[in-house]
């Protein structure tokens, strides 16, 4: 039985520093941000409107449509919209933080009725969002952050820190007192939404593990960027493998970060070695393996369905008057796991 000091001289390295500090102040965070934004769940979808909406104009800019989250995303804000009678409008960043400044601002031109951003880019932005409300026209952040300084109603997405949470502590129960060697994979550096799922990852670990267990033994050997993408965690995993042959742990930021990374773990025959653990999406993929197989243990719901119905519902309920939204809007929690992997899974979704 590993004892309580040898565990915590291994908590000195950076990640390990941070991982500490989370366990006091992201459990803060969380609650500060619950008391002072006021944060909110799901929205009604059958919103009844007092208003004709025939005539109203919603504009979308998404950051890219090169991912099925990105499509399934715009797919739902198009539904939406035009189930309620208004005119959809959409302009594509195309990945470029030059392209999707100029493609808001096309938007704007047109005289749409409410923006609905996905930036980015949280600090390129800021700039178009004032332009919007200088034309009057309210803006919504979707799925993605943006600066405090920027003008919006509110931010539309998925709860983050409160899903990686949850992760976290489903592996920290999974390996109880067993040695977890880790290797995470992020998306890229920086960016906002990743930052806020990893730490809700160490904090679900290092708060189970303190709760069960009356220490913390966190060893990440690594940190690895996948820009996203199935090639990017390919690539990362291929890295991993020969720099740190004894990893048995992946935690990752979404599940697009990690299914390449599987193909890396199945030609290395390491999937009965290692255990991998999403933050977020709920991508059907993932789902799959979960349901399938023993190597991918969970990850957390991010739906693009439910994040552009309630986008679009936000936006109509702001035409009909409403102002005192709160500036976070989140989607309920919600772990997806072995046991309940079935009823989320729909293989015919674009996401």
């Amino acid at each position: 039985m590993k004892k309580p000091n040898s565990a915590l001289k291994k908590i000195i390295g950076p990640f390990m520093m941070i991982a500490l500090l989370f366990v006091g102040s992201c459990a803060r965070q969380l609650e500060t941000s619950k008391a002072s934004n006021n944060t909110t769940e799901d929205t009604e979808e059958n919103f009844v409107s007092k208003i004709d909406l025939s005539g109203k104009r919603i504009g979308y800019c998404t950051p890219s449509l090169n991912a099925p989250y990105y499509q399934a995303l715009f797919q739902s804000i198009k539904a939406t919209t035009e189930n309620n009678g208004m005119t959809f409008l959409s302009a594509d960043g195309q990945n470029d933080i030059n392209k999707q400044i100029a493609a808001v601002e096309d938007l704007i031109t047109k005289g749409i009725d409410a923006l609905l951003l996905n930036p980015l880019d949280p600090d390129a932005l800021v700039g178009v969002t004032k332009v919007a409300k200088a034309a009057g026209i309210p803006v919504f952040i979707i799925d993605s952050s943006i600066d405090p300084s920027a003008d919006f109603v509110t931010t539309i997405q998925s709860n983050n820190l409160a899903n990686g949470e949850l992760a976290g502590e489903w592996l920290a129960k999974k390996f109880g007192k067993k040695k977890m060697n880790i290797a995470l994979l992020s998306g890229n550096a920086g960016n906002p939404v990743g930052k806020t799922r990893k730490q809700g990852l160490l904090q679900g670990i290092t708060e189970e593990q303190l709760r069960t267990l009356g220490y913390i033994d966190l060893d990440i050997k690594t940190q690895m960027y996948t820009n996203w993408s199935y090639a990017g965690g390919l690539q990362a995993m291929e890295d991993v493998l020969v720099a740190h042959p004894d990893v048995n742990v992946v935690i990752t930021e979404s599940d697009v970060c990690v299914l390449g990374a599987i193909k890396a773990i199945a030609q290395a025959g390491k999937t009965d070695d290692i255990l991998i653990v999403a933050g977020a999406d709920g991508q059907k993929e993932a789902i799959k393996y979960i349901m399938e197989t023993d190597f991918y243990g969970c990850t957390a719901m991010n739906s693009p369905v439910q994040i552009g119905k309630n986008a679009v519902q936000y936006a109509i309920q702001y035409m009909n008057g409403k102002t005192d939204f709160p500036k976070n809007s989140y989607t309920a929690p919600l772990l997806i796991t072995k046991e309940n992997a079935a009823k989320y899974y729909r293989p015919d979704a674009i996401f």
